[in-house]
């Protein structure tokens, strides 16, 4: 019969250790006498009060030792951890090296991917008004399970509101510009990026207007507020720039303009940018759109006042315009009238991807993604140091017996061990700033991004706090472990290594390679398909073709300027057309056609003559705009999938009302992608337009340089002073998967560094266990093993390792890549190659790694080695 183990248990706690033994002796004593007498339940009853009785001071109070402790804080404890921290790095110069190395490039990657990662969540974080700025969007049903999400509404949303929402302080429309304009002054062009914005632009937006009231420069239409940039390249300065008469030449817009304001150019921390300010009146004045409740061409921001509950007031909103719709036109067409939400400003930057009126994502998939990158290598870093110290365990077990025998307790060799750790962070830290210095301009260059390795405090502060977290991660295990060591073992040089702790070592090995089979998996997907991506058939020929600006004299003079281009010997066409090819592009629902029974949303351009020739889309009936057949101006073309979702048979000759207008069908076309591959091609239209806004102009092959000067020459008779800015089309296709390239190039670099840092440590490892097994390999190689067999003795454990990394990591790896892969309407399959030519690559490595160490231990003289022994 044995006392209650709990009851001991907590006497053991409190009691004091000198007091513990007599105690402990009285009570089993009398517990026995009472369980034979009264039996066990009632002596464990009186056991439990005798127990709790002893809780009082006398028996709680620890006795002063003989020989105290020092307190394991102190400075000269300090001291004396750091001086052996010290030498302890200096006598194992390869695990220091090694280590050293590996900590350095993990704190390279989490700094650099830190200073990206902070200057992404600080885009347009700047506002004074941010907590309360919001952008009206507006969700609309276009079917069963599919609702579109719009940023643009009617403008006469902004009087209503401003009249019937109290709760709203300010409220502003703002548009886009047409396109780049021109700005003149005397005998000076400029080109320039024009807004249209409404009055209180400044009250709601932080943009620093230096010169005007921010209350009065957007009231009146003849009125424009420049940037200082444009100042300065027009006047010399902001000062001379007030009251000044500019003429800025942008289509309808042209005109004369008086400057009311300067503002400084939004930096790097705007998602927009613009060289000019003109007045939302102005905008309304030119449009040629009617205003009613479903005209939507203008943007909406609000502050709200302080103290108002955006989710209230969201649902407050949300009937608004469906309501005032239906009160002036009934319920017809209710269902095309969006419902409004609110965006607060700054997420719009990160969050901009909505399926079925939900935000799913943005740039803010990417900022998760090297974050956790950063994270993965932060571990890879932190393993190599944990494997190397628990592998060096046997060189470090006499000194933790010695210092346990003569009084050191576990939690001040925790401490030891832990400050050991930290130091190594830290001087890791210092070689990284260095690397971090070296790489950032590359990486700058990547990411397109003007990071610097600034020692701001908030920065400095957090990059500190990740050293010490890194120190203290990559010390936990070892700390832990050479602690525990038992002082009658170590010093009797009987340490065993037991079975979990192998599990462990082998483990992290392990999940260090699952990881770096998981990065070298994604390299290879993300590369495969960017290079689908660049070469997969369009429906269109993008090669040699250059794009700029119908502007200036050109636009007054558009076809005789087309003619002489074409004269230009080896240029194959040239035309005109308003949008591009990579998403800008008019359209809508407003298409009608004999027997509609449900919307149809079109995309369209409006072009000129030769424009598919230009382009080489492929007519599969009908024919293009031609000269021979007279004025095109009522004539559309349609893509296969228009057709498809009109449900017209014959279509030829047929006539839909588009928008109001009556337009016969001349010709179709195969289909195209006219946006970005994570689209499926949608209905599509081309509509005449002889005086459209981008001249487009096929050069043939090899003979750019020469008639690229002569269009430049040809451009600047037409438009003298201004500089001739072009772009290729394929250009432009490149930068709808920029985001994708960086992503590509940025997995690139931290794969191949999470590589190298598995290899230091896998190295490291491989050194220990040659080292280790020294007498085992002399005495194999006396019986006769041949070096071959030495090598492959030693190089088949680490294999295994790998090839149980590869069979983890290959399913993670699936389903990651095939998510990512689904956000593309157009793919690559991932077939077995990949996986081979990863699991091939990762083998390789291994072997390579390993075999070096192997090798040398292999042709090392036995006696030697058994000499050491």
């Amino acid at each position: 019969m044995k006392p209650p183990y709990i009851a001991d248990r907590l006497l053991n706690w409190f009691c004091a250790p000198h007091l513990r033994e007599e105690v402990l002796g009285d009570l089993h004593e009398r517990y026995a006498l009472r369980a034979a007498k009264y039996g066990e339940a009632n002596a464990q009853r009186r056991y439990w009060r005798e127990v709790l009785a002893y809780v009082r001071p006398s028996i709680i109070k620890r006795q002063p030792s003989e020989f105290p402790n020092p307190f394991f804080l102190s400075p000269d404890m300090l001291r004396n951890y750091l001086k052996i921290a010290w030498r302890n790095l200096l006598q194992d110069r390869l695990f220091t090296f090694l280590n050293l190395i590996g900590l350095s490039l993990g704190l390279a990657c989490i700094v650099m991917i830190y200073l990206w990662v902070n200057d992404e969540l600080t885009i347009d974080k700047f506002h004074a008004n941010d907590r309360r700025l919001y952008q009206i969007m507006r969700n609309l049903e276009e079917g069963p399970n599919d609702i579109q999400t719009y940023e643009n509404n009617s403008d006469l949303l902004v009087p209503a509101l401003a009249a019937e929402m109290p709760e709203i302080e300010h409220i502003v429309p703002t548009s886009d510009g047409l396109s780049d304009g021109i700005v003149s002054v005397d005998d000076k062009h400029v080109k320039a990026v024009s807004k249209f914005a409404g009055a209180d632009f400044f009250n709601v937006f932080s943009y620093s207007l230096i010169r005007g009231n921010k209350n009065q420069v957007l009231r009146d239409e003849n009125s424009i507020v420049i940037s200082d940039e444009l100042a300065a390249n027009l006047f010399g300065s902001t000062e001379n720039a007030i009251n000044k008469l500019i003429h800025w030449n942008e289509g309808k817009y042209t005109g004369n303009y008086k400057i009311a304001g300067v503002f400084e150019k939004p930096q790097h921390n705007s998602s927009e940018t613009f060289d000019i300010l003109l007045t939302n009146e102005l905008y309304l004045a030119k449009s040629t759109m009617d205003s009613n409740w479903d005209s939507n061409r203008i943007t909406v921001y609000i502050t709200l006042k302080e103290g108002v509950d955006a989710d209230k007031f969201n649902a407050k909103i949300k009937e608004f315009v469906r309501d005032k719709f239906k009160a002036a036109n009934g319920t017809k067409n209710l269902h095309w009238i969006g419902r409004l939400f609110l965006q607060r400003y700054s997420d719009k930057y990160l969050h901009n991807v909505y399926v079925n009126g939900v935000p799913t994502g943005g740039r803010i998939e990417y900022v998760k993604l090297f974050s956790v990158i950063a994270l993965f290598i932060l571990i890879i870093a932190c393993i190599n140091f944990m494997n190397l110290s628990t592998a060096k365990a046997s060189k470090r077990m006499k000194e933790v017996g010695v210092k346990k025998v003569v009084g050191a307790t576990r939690s001040t060799l925790v401490f030891q061990y832990l400050g050991e750790s930290t130091l190594m962070s830290f001087l890791s830290l210092l070689v990284a700033l260095l690397l971090v210095s070296l790489a950032l301009p590359v990486f700058n260059d990547v990411t397109g991004k003007q990071l610097s390795l600034s020692f701001d405090p908030k920065p400095g502060l957090i990059i500190l706090i990740i050293t010490l977290i890194t120190g203290l991660l990559a010390g936990s295990y070892p700390a832990f472990y050479l602690s525990g060591f038992k002082p009658v073992t170590v010093l009797k040089g009987k340490l065993q290594t037991s079975l979990s702790q192998l599990w462990i070592r082998k483990g992290l090995v392990v999940f260090q390679f699952a990881l770096s089979v998981l990065f070298i998996v994604g390299v290879l997907v993300i590369y495969k398909q960017m290079e689908f991506v660049q070469t997969k058939n369009l429906g269109y020929n993008k090669e040699n073709i250059i794009h700029f600006s119908n502007e200036g004299k050109i636009k007054d003079h558009q076809q005789a300027f087309l003619a002489e281009v074409k004269a230009i010997p080896d240029v194959v066409n040239a035309s005109s057309m308003s949008g591009d090819l990579i998403g800008s592009h008019s359209g809508g629902g407003g298409i009608d056609w004999e027997g509609k029974t449900e919307r149809v949303e079109f995309s369209g351009l409006y072009v000129d003559y030769d424009l598919v020739e230009t382009l080489n889309l492929n007519v599969t009936k009908g024919r293009s705009f031609s000269r021979n057949f007279g004025s095109d101006s009522s004539k559309v073309i349609f893509n296969e999938a228009a057709i498809a979702a009109m449900g017209l048979k014959n279509p030829i000759g047929k006539t839909v009302t588009m928008w109001g207008a009556k337009k016969q069908i001349v010709g179709i076309i195969k289909d195209f992608n006219f946006e970005s591959l994570y689209k499926k091609v949608a209905p599509f239209f081309l509509s005449f337009e002889p005086h459209a806004s981008n001249i487009l102009v096929k050069i043939k092959a090899g003979k750019e340089k020469a008639v690229l000067s002569q269009i430049e020459q040809l451009y600047k008779r037409y438009n003298q002073g201004l500089p001739f800015d072009y772009k290729f089309v394929d250009q432009d296709y490149q930068t709808l998967y920029a985001s994708e390239q960086r992503v590509a190039v940025l997995s690139r670099y931290f794969a191949g560094l999470a590589i190298v840092i598995s290899c230091l440590g896998l190295f490291g490892l491989t050194a220990f266990t040659a080292q280790r097994r020294q007498k085992e390999i002399g005495i194999r190689k006396v019986v006769g093993a041949s070096a071959d067999n030495i090598v492959v003795m030693l190089s088949k454990d680490f294999l295994k390792l790998v090839v149980i990394a590869m069979v983890i990591a290959f399913p993670v790896a699936g389903w990651v890549v095939t998510k990512w892969l689904s956000t593309f309407a157009y793919r690559i399959d991932v077939g077995a190659s990949i996986y081979l030519l990863t699991g091939t690559s990762i083998i390789a490595i291994t072997l390579l790694v390993v075999s070096y160490q192997s090798i040398k231990a292999a042709i090392m003289n036995p006696v030697t080695s058994l000499r050491s022994e």
